[in-house]
């Protein structure tokens, strides 16, 4: 015997043991109906009928023996009801959502003996009121066996689907496969039974090849099925059935076919079914729009969408306005978002949970915190989302409303969590940071990878990549997200060494996205110490992914390529580059800015602003560098000028130093310093740092001592001030200050630091880093032989020199001769 069939054999004598109280009353049926009812009571109490009913149903119904006043009453008047009045009252307690009450009086009918008024329909009907309960149905699929009410489809159909719905998709196949004659309602039940199965391909076919007709519920079952699980070109084929058989003017399977276009991302192909669907209703509408809302780019559809909406008249409920409002935040349309606000509180969704929180997402996005707290505050229900919104848009406050949601027995997730985690660390709140930290160790939240990666970035900006580094290997699970944090947090925090070292680790783990190449490309270009060659292999891994038309990676390359002084390759990337970001823009001036080029850096700019690509503050920054080391005053001015009043950029401390330098570089040093005192506020270090610089370059004492005086107040242990200081008086020849200066500077415990260079002398499987040096150092282990070669190269110049001199002596006077 198959294991299948003793599982049959099982089920049906455990169904036929729970029906013996059934039985006894099936043969009495012919009984009149005074014997009916002793024998009834007699077999009730020896056989204990009140196992019919599970037992949380059974107290209920001790609570309240009468279901319902008007089921009294009706009994009261019909003291003989018929199958409809017995059908009626079931019903009419299922429409009342009162299903433990139907199914007590249908167990009243039966103990009072009633059993002729009770057909297939009624059967039915009890079934569906177990709503999924395997108790209760199996007591009724009992007795739908003893009174042979099992050979109805009806009952059959209704056993199949309440056994789908508890689960138990066993025994709903068992009666499935026992039916002579399936109808399409049979093969419907069990197809939506198995729509969460891998099985439902394989039933939809054997449904076709044995010649049962779909219907528009089958097409609608199957459409949902295609939705969750992707199965593309299953869809499409339903969707051609639909169109040859006639049903694409059923309303159910058109919204069907729009929700599952909508789910893939097919709009054009979503909208096509709505335009050609000949009736609409609210369902149809609002698929459409949430379709346009969750794909993100189609803001603008879902606005027009939702305004067709309201003029054909439709009725809108908290779907059309949450996916509205939604559109609206997407688009950062706030004109129209409050006045969709305003209609849904006329229509009376103005305190529904889940518009509030829409609402209060897209005024955030539309940059009105308040009016996003105040529909917060106007809320009667507030669930995990709307505290997790409230938490994310008000930084300040975080901390704070995270106590208030948990007064009020609101749980939090692992979003309240990262959101939370992202205020602390915008706050710098450390303390903050380590306490729910704990908190997230306690409730267990460590085991969900973004709030780990939400830790490991919180530790990074607050300069602690020990504890970043103790997060990220406690991790489970490691997936790129976890290495992109780390290797950025390294790159923040200067070790670019450890940053090329995560990278490599993560690329034997996982796949490489656009961030992580972002990210340790940042490292190497602000890395002095890493060779160039680790950077061009990530060009090449770059280009073999196909990532280096990625407007985040060519920016990165670019930059990269910019700050290690490789022009030719940033222009080459620049022209590689789809999207010519003011990013790309402002790198590639900002590369010839930093080597001088003035020339380069306006032609690039003016090519720019041909583009119709509007400069931003850190383009001028770059333009104004290069325009003081060229000594373009004339033009710095302009350009300083043109950035306040026709691009509205605020000029930052940075841009003053820029004019500064370029004021001292020429000698103006009396406008420099006039310039420094217009500046809003107090001046910064920089500023005066380039003001020092100049005045020790045209050997402005007084000026300087002023400078320098403010510069060692702002910053007493920055070297920087004291050597400009101290060159400037050893220029003069003023020795005792020169003395009294360096001796102040070993007072308080000032070093100068020492300039170092790097020289990339190997392999790039060798050593991650260059070798620094710096004038004079022997740390290499080979220091001998290179002071050595570089005597000998010394004197080969000289020599060069000599020769070249002699040629140009010999080629003089061979000309005077002639």
């Amino acid at each position: 015997m198959s294991v299948k069939l003793q599982e049959s054999v099982y089920d049906f004598l455990w169904i036929w043991k729970s029906s013996v109280s059934c039985l006894i009353l099936m043969i009495t049926r012919q009984v009149q109906i005074k014997s009916v009812l002793n024998i009834a009571k007699q077999q009730l109490q020896l056989h204990g009928v009140k196992t019919f009913y599970s037992n949380h149903a059974h107290q209920l119904l001790d609570q309240n023996p009468h279901p319902t006043k008007d089921a009294r009453q009706l009994f009261d008047q019909n003291p003989h009801p018929t199958v409809l009045s017995i059908n009626h009252s079931i019903l009419n307690l299922l429409h009342q959502n009162l299903p433990l009450q139907a199914l007590g009086w249908f167990k009243k009918q039966l103990q009072l003996g009633f059993i002729g008024n009770v057909d297939e329909a009624t059967i039915a009907i009890a079934l569906k009121a177990c709503c999924g309960d395997p108790i209760p149905g199996c007591q009724i699929h009992g007795f739908a066996i003893t009174s042979g009410f099992i050979s109805y489809i009806t009952v059959s159909n209704s056993l199949m689907n309440m056994y789908s719905k508890s689960g138990q998709l066993s025994k709903a196949l068992c009666i499935f496969e026992s039916l002579n004659n399936p109808d399409t309602v049979s093969w419907n039940t069990l197809l939506s039974g198995l729509q969460n199965s891998e099985n439902v391909v394989n039933f939809a076919l054997r449904m076709h090849v044995s010649a049962v007709p779909y219907d528009a519920v089958t097409y609608t079952t199957l459409l949902a099925y295609c939705s969750a699980h992707e199965e593309f070109f299953f869809g499409m084929q339903l969707h051609a059935l639909v169109i040859k058989f006639g049903l694409d003017g059923e309303v159910y399977v058109g919204n069907a076919l729009i929700t599952m276009y909508s789910r893939w991302g097919r709009l054009v192909e979503g909208r096509r079914v709505f335009d050609g669907m000949p009736i609409r209703d609210s369902v149809s509408w609002n698929a459409m729009l949430s379709g346009y809302t969750q794909e993100g780019n189609y803001g603008l559809e879902a606005s027009l969408t939702f305004i067709e909406m309201v003029t054909a008249g439709m009725k809108l409920d908290h779907v059309s306005f949450t996916s509205a409002v939604s559109a609206c935040g997407h688009e950062r349309n706030l004109d129209l978002g409050r006045q969709i606000h305003g209609l849904s509180i006329k229509l009376g969704y103005g305190t529904h949970l889940s518009v509030c929180n829409v609402l209060i997402s897209t005024y955030s996005k539309c940059e009105v915190v308040e009016d996003a707290k105040l529909v917060f505050e106007r809320m009667n229900d507030r669930n995990v989302v709307s505290w997790t919104t409230i938490i994310s848009i008000d930084e300040e406050n975080a901390v704070s409303l995270f106590y208030k949601m948990r007064l009020e027995e609101v749980y939090p997730n692992d979003v309240t969590f990262v959101g939370l985690i992202f205020a602390i660390t915008n706050g710098y709140m450390a303390e903050e940071g380590q306490m729910f930290h704990g908190l997230c160790i306690k409730t267990s939240f460590l085991s969900e990878s973004n709030v780990c990666n939400s830790l490991i970035t919180m530790y990074a900006k607050f300069k602690s990549m020990k504890n970043s580094m103790k997060v990220f290997e406690e991790l489970d699970y490691r997936e790129i997200i976890s290495f992109n944090a780390l290797i950025s947090g390294y790159a923040q925090n200067g070790m670019s060494q450890e940053a090329l070292r995560t990278f490599l680790l993560a690329v034997l783990e996982s796949k490489p996205n656009d961030y992580t190449f972002g990210s340790v490309l940042s490292a190497i270009g602000g890395a002095e110490d890493i060779s160039l060659k680790h950077g061009q292999r990530c060009h090449s891994y770059i280009t073999k992914l196909g990532l280096n038309t990625n407007p985040i990676v060519s920016g990165a390359l670019l930059d990269m390529y910019a700050k290690r002084g490789s022009i030719s390759e940033s222009e080459r990337v620049f022209y590689e580059t789809p999207q010519r970001t003011l990013f790309a823009w402002t790198t590639i001036i900002s590369a010839y800015a930093r080597h001088g080029d003035y020339e380069s850096v306006m032609t690039w700019f003016n090519k720019m602003e041909t583009e119709g690509v509007k400069p931003d503050s850190i383009t001028f920054l770059s333009v104004l560098t290069a325009c003081g080391r060229k000594g373009m005053i004339d033009m710095g001015h302009h350009l300083f000028n043109s950035m306040i009043r026709e691009y509205q950029i605020r000029p930052s401390e940075e841009h003053f130093s820029c004019m500064v330098d370029m004021l001292g570089r020429a000698g103006q040093l009396k406008e420099a310093e006039e310039l420094v005192g217009q500046i809003p506020g107090v001046a910064g270090f920089s500023v005066l740092q380039s003001l020092l610089g100049a005045c020790r370059m045209y050997g402005d004492v007084k000026m300087g001592e002023r400078v320098a005086g403010a510069l060692m107040e702002k910053e007493p242990m920055e070297s920087g001030s004291y050597v400009l200081m101290s060159n400037l008086y050893a220029e003069k020849g003023e020795w005792e200050k020169v003395a009294k200066l360096r001796k102040g500077m070993r007072e308080k415990g000032v070093k100068k630091e020492i300039g170092f260079s790097w020289v990339d002398v190997g392999d790039i499987d060798d050593s991650f880093s260059l070798h620094g040096f710096s004038s004079g150092d022997e740390f290499h282990p080979q220091s001998e032989q290179i002071h050595k070669m570089a005597e000998f190269l010394g004197l080969d110049i000289k020599l060069l020199r000599k020769e070249k001199t002699k040629s140009l002596c010999n080629i003089t006077l061979w000309s005077s001769s002639m």
